[in-house]
């Protein structure tokens, strides 16, 4: 199968988020390094830093192939194993220097395993979430509103049945408390035929930056102190738990031989944990808890 299309367009969505980013910076820019995989593909890496709003935002593109799959890929679908595979794709996550302003996650990807005298095996997954620090029910809609409508070319029930699988992938289950507050979650899409998911993931990449970057003006501005800066660390840590723990794409990444740099570029650069905290009872720290990390349907707030 000829995946140009969906290598030429993970590229240049690479490039538009970068760009859409980098405009609220004024001196820094992403650092880009390409990197090639022994084993088969390579990827581009951009990574900026020490922003005046972005403490960390890294952008990677993908593409890496091989002759075995790892087994976080097989144990649920063992008709995979002994099948070349490639999976391609654009993963991204925002750490912001402001509290008020949510950290974000989003990828987009595809995957296909072939064997001689075998259909291939292929499918295309991804979505994003947002992590709040401190909640605002307007960004909260706005962001499930931006979700909704890259469903909606594609049915009715689309966006609900991804915001549900988003509410439960995201969520810690040895802390009993969703990450944030979703967004969207789709993995193993090949219904409908390739066109018809190749669009759909398309739709979705090219929502991410609509979704977020009117929260980003809305919140940078907000001033904050010490008691927020702690606070916003001690809730990445939510964010390393998941990612080290759970997450698929670091698992997938890491069995494969990935680019470690690259993998865990998702991870924060300062966090912390604190042992037994618990908010202070009408706080804002605690209608996070209250209010915000709790499966809610934002569309009717």
């Amino acid at each position: 199968m000829d995946t140009t299309a969906i290598e030429q367009y993970l590229q240049s969505l690479q490039s538009s988020i970068c760009g859409s980013l980098e405009n609220f910076e004024p001196s820094q820019r992403f650092q880009e390094e390409r990197w090639e995989r022994e084993e088969g593909g390579g990827g581009i890496t951009r990574v900026l830093a020490d922003g005046a709003v972005f403490e960390k935002a890294g952008v990677n593109y993908s593409l890496v192939s091989g002759q075995q799959l790892p087994a976080s890929a097989t144990a649920h679908r063992p008709e995979l194993a002994g099948r070349q595979f490639r999976a391609m794709g654009v993963s991204l996550v925002i750490h912001p220097v402001n509290p008020y302003v949510p950290t974000s996650h989003a990828n987009v990807r595809f995957f296909i395993a072939e064997k001689p005298g075998a259909d291939p095996v292929w499918w295309f997954g991804g979505g994003f979430d947002l992590t709040p620090y401190y909640g605002f029910d307007e960004d909260c809609r706005h962001w499930h509103e931006t979700a909704r409508s890259a469903c909606a070319p594609f049915g009715e029930e689309v966006y609900g049945r991804y915001k549900a699988w988003c509410d439960d992938y995201f969520y810690l289950k040895h802390r009993k408390e969703p990450r944030g507050i979703g967004g969207l979650f789709f993995d193993d899409l090949n219904e409908g035929g390739f066109e018809r998911c190749f669009a759909f993931m398309q739709s979705v990449g090219d929502s991410f930056c609509k979704a977020y970057v009117p929260i980003i003006e809305k919140r940078v501005t907000l001033p904050y102190g010490e008691r927020q800066r702690q606070f916003q660390l001690y809730r990445r840590g939510r964010y390393v738990e998941f990612n080290l723990v759970f997450d698929r794409g670091t698992l997938f990444g890491l069995q494969s031989g990935g680019r470690t740099e690259s993998i865990l570029m998702s991870l924060p650069p300062l966090v912390r944990w604190e042992y037994g905290y618990q908010p202070e009872a009408g706080s804002e720290e605690a209608r996070l808890y209250e209010r915000y990390l709790k499966p809610t349907n934002w569309l009717e707030v």
